[in-house]
């Protein structure tokens, strides 16, 4: 009998051995919790409720680094693809163009600079290195436009063509979740990230 207590004290404080190790080892480590923030965007004036951006618009006391690879922006049939390009602050963008036909880029709004005009399979390059938004054109073909935005953070999602959008591996702790799209007035609101799991967030325009 006492040998049975005895084995079991001993088991309780080797799991109470182990659950400190792994607390310590994490705060050594820097380990830390994230969860998911999830949602939908529902608005009556977009045919279809696709590339509203929904994003961290700033985590504080934090630097984040750029893209390690360039993002691709391409036009295809005519059509900038992706038609909304967010990116982390100092990323670049590689564009390229595999249409039969010539095109050229140009940027406006808060960039402003013009990349020139190239054929099929030709690529060119343009860092981002300020906050904000690059309207992205070709004066060959004016029906074309893309948006490039430029954030502080990694913690963004595009919505999906039904409205879903999802922002994975967000620091446990509390947001301003903004939106942003060129037919849209952006909407802020709170986010509770948890340690672990999802967190639901909304936006009704």
């Amino acid at each position: 009998m006492i040998y049975l207590e005895c084995k079991k004290k001993g088991q309780k404080m080797k799991k109470n051995i182990v659950f400190i190790f792994l607390i310590f080892f994490l705060g050594l480590s820097g380990a830390v919790f994230a969860g998911t923030i999830t949602g939908t965007v529902s608005t009556k004036k977009l045919k279809v409720p696709k590339d509203v951006l929904v994003y961290v618009e700033k985590v504080e006391g934090r630097e984040f680094p750029p893209s390690a690879q360039p993002a691709k922006m391409d036009q295809v049939n005519l059509v900038y693809v992706p038609r909304v390009l967010p990116i982390v602050r100092g990323s670049e963008v590689i564009f390229h163009n595999s249409d039969e036909v010539k095109h050229n880029v140009f940027g406006v709004g808060d960039y402003d600079f013009d990349l020139g005009t190239w054929t099929k399979g030709g690529t060119k390059n343009r860092l981002f290195d300020k906050l904000g938004e690059a309207d992205i054109l070709c004066n060959v073909h004016p029906e074309m436009e893309a948006y490039i935005i430029v954030l502080q953070n990694p913690y963004f999602g595009l919505t999906n063509e039904q409205g879903v959008y999802e922002i994975k591996n967000v620091p446990a702790g509390s947001y301003k979740l903004k939106t942003w799209n060129d037919k849209l007035k952006a909407q802020l609101k709170d986010a509770v990230v948890p340690a672990d799991g999802p967190v639901t967030v909304d936006f009704g325009f």
